[in-house]
């Protein structure tokens, strides 16, 4: 046949067939836990499927326009470009509105899947030699993966994601020195400047996603050059990899979970309403909504610039206003320790071997307890990002709401730290005690029942 020609001609020049061979012959574990990257990628999929089609209605324009679409209380309004064809895909695309809310709760989805994974690898040990590289990579891909959900929620140009550029705009202008030129780098002028949008539409369809897409073939690359890790158990060690080939049993797995990740954010796009910009209005530098909130990613940054002082101090003769201890500080370290981590553990613990076989919490006690009280501290500040909303709701004073944040901030951390290492330690000491006998009933030949003890495992008759 002449498929079979041209793909024997093709393999006696490139020698694609032993490679196909070797990637369709890999062996990947099976555990629920990895199907956690699994996800993320199958969300970065459906969001660039969706992204293609909205960016066919999507007008990244500041000018201002009058609206005379389908949304009658907005009729005769006054908006930009954006937000107009945001309303019109919204109420006049065929499938726009679904196809808009698939892909917001795709970036949601992505996220999470992105932050899961990370944790999983983290408590588990799976940075450690020889995947330094790709816990480096997952980082990076986590830093944009939040970039790109910023950018794109930034785009509809609604008073909700002005009032959150608004805050962006203000923390790259603390930054000292070359905050100001940044600032006029990103939005083209004072704020809200006339070229943020259009800057940010070309971020977001494509110097992001190109470099996600990069990056991902390389952490792909990267995994099927190295063996899997694994956990311990029967049969498996260091040298080896237990769990199902490539193809075809894998690809059937993960082809069912692609289908089943699309199915759910289908099902929410077309069922549960997300980021309803026609609620908010075109957005009007001049005024901001009460109970402003984020998309739940970048929270935690929100609640940084929530609860930190209001200090502002000069250095150099230069002024370090408040934004930038909150708003660069705390992320930059945040992700510089994540970077480094990998070589930290190396470095303290003196431990430079090979590891293939990932650890249970439990047994590293000291990286279980620091990862648990990063993870309570920076879901403090996810809910310290509402404390109005808390506020409001609970009719309590915003200023105590704000110190009892600040308290937790500086309590909860070392406190769960705490109980998570006797906990790790506890279950270590259970892990190594010795069977306890075990009561079985026997019953008599009068017909009564009595306990034995025998030791466990024992056999029985």
């Amino acid at each position: 046949m002449i498929i079979q020609r041209v793909a024997r001609w093709i393999d006696n020049r490139l020698g694609a067939s032993r490679a196909a061979r070797t990637t369709l012959n890999k062996v990947f574990p099976d555990h629920w836990s990895f199907m956690l990257g699994e996800v993320a990628l199958y969300c970065f999929v459906i969001l660039v499927l969706t992204g293609v089609y909205l960016t066919f209605f999507f007008t990244p324009g500041t000018k201002e326009v009058v609206y005379h679409g389908s949304y009658a209380p907005l009729d005769g309004v006054k908006m930009s470009q954006a937000y107009e064809s945001v309303l019109r895909i919204s109420f006049d695309v065929r499938a726009g509105l679904v196809m808009r809310q698939i892909h917001h709760w795709a970036a949601l989805m992505f996220v999470a899947a992105v932050i899961a994974h990370l944790m999983r690898i983290f408590f588990t040990g799976a940075f450690r030699r020889p995947r330094e590289i790709n816990w480096m990579i997952g980082v990076t891909l986590l830093i944009l993966a939040i970039a790109n959900g910023f950018t794109g929620y930034s785009l509809p140009d609604d008073q909700l994601s002005g009032t959150g550029l608004r805050i962006a705009y203000s923390v790259v202008l603390s930054v000292p020195v070359a905050g100001v030129w940044t600032a006029f780098l990103i939005f083209g002028g004072e704020f809200p400047g006339n070229e943020v949008l259009t800057r940010f539409f070309v971020i977001h369809i494509l110097i992001i996603p190109v470099a996600i897409a990069v990056l991902l073939g390389a952490h792909l690359a990267i995994l099927v050059r190295q063996k899997h890790t694994q956990f311990p158990g029967r049969g498996r060690a260091n040298t080896n990899v237990v769990g199902a080939r490539l193809w075809p049993t894998f690809m059937a797995k993960t082809l069912g979970l692609f289908f089943l990740t699309f199915a759910v954010l289908a099902a929410l796009g077309g069922l549960a309403q997300i980021n309803p910009v026609w609620i908010w209005g075109p957005f009007e530098p001049a005024a901001v909504s009460a109970g402003s909130q984020p998309d739940w990613y970048v929270g935690w940054l929100e609640g940084s610039l929530r609860l930190f002082p209001a200090w502002e101090t000069r250095l150099f003769g230069f002024e370090i206003p408040n934004p930038f201890y909150s708003g660069v500080v705390i992320p930059g370290i945040t992700f510089m320790l994540l970077y480094a981590w990998a070589f930290l553990e190396a470095r303290v613990t003196k431990d430079y071997e090979e590891h293939h076989l990932l650890d249970r919490p439990r047994d590293r006690p000291v990286r279980t307890s620091i990862g648990v009280a990063a993870l309570t501290f920076y879901v403090i500040l996810f809910a310290a990002g509402g404390n109005d909303v808390l506020a409001a709701r609970f009719d309590i004073s915003v200023n105590l709401i704000t110190w009892v944040f600040r308290i937790f901030l500086l309590v909860l951390p070392p406190l769960t730290a705490l109980l998570t290492y006797r906990l790790c330690r506890e279950l270590q000491a259970r892990d190594h005690e010795k069977p306890r006998p075990t009561a079985v009933l026997e019953r008599t030949q009068s017909g009564g029942y009595v306990e034995v003890e025998e030791p466990a495992g024992a056999p029985r008759a």
